[in-house]
């Protein structure tokens, strides 16, 4: 059974809007969740993702985004005494990026507010699972042709 090409864009069509509608909740949660710890979105982002020692580009890579826009965040969590830069115990040319104990009191905070009233909330423990598997995998087959 074929499906009417109009049918399809339009599912398409809807499917993005959904994924697209539900990236701007999340990024608004995590924004105002944020501005409640005197942090600005990024930092946050930059806090969570910070579960252990890590270099700047793979804490780049977990926020997905350029090092050198993690380097300007990573500066004022180092300002606010929230991580530090420490030698690499393997790699003299990289540093580690280590949350102080003031940032890991701050991040457990920031964990429990983001848990609190999630875009997500409404997700069982499996749905979520399922979500993040085919989320994934979408991601990781683009399109024959690209």
């Amino acid at each position: 059974m074929t499906t009417d090409p109009d049918t399809q864009a339009l599912a398409e069509r809807q499917l993005c809007s959904l994924v697209n509608g539900m990236a701007q909740q999340i990024s608004e949660h995590v924004r105002r969740r944020a501005a409640t710890l005197g942090l600005t979105a990024p930092q946050a982002v930059a806090l969570r993702e910070l579960a252990g020692p890590m270099t700047m580009r793979e804490l780049a890579a977990r926020m997905t985004c350029e090092p050198s826009n993690t380097t300007f965040v990573v500066d004022k969590l180092e300002k606010q005494e929230l991580i530090e830069r420490r030698a690499h115990p393997t790699d003299r040319r990289a540093k580690q990026l280590v949350l102080t104990p003031r940032g890991v009191e701050l991040r457990e905070r920031l964990l429990a507010l983001l848990d609190a009233e999630s875009p997500l909330a409404a997700l069982s423990r499996e749905e979520k699972g399922a979500l993040q598997s085919l989320l994934q995998r979408a991601m990781t087959h683009p399109p024959k042709g690209e």
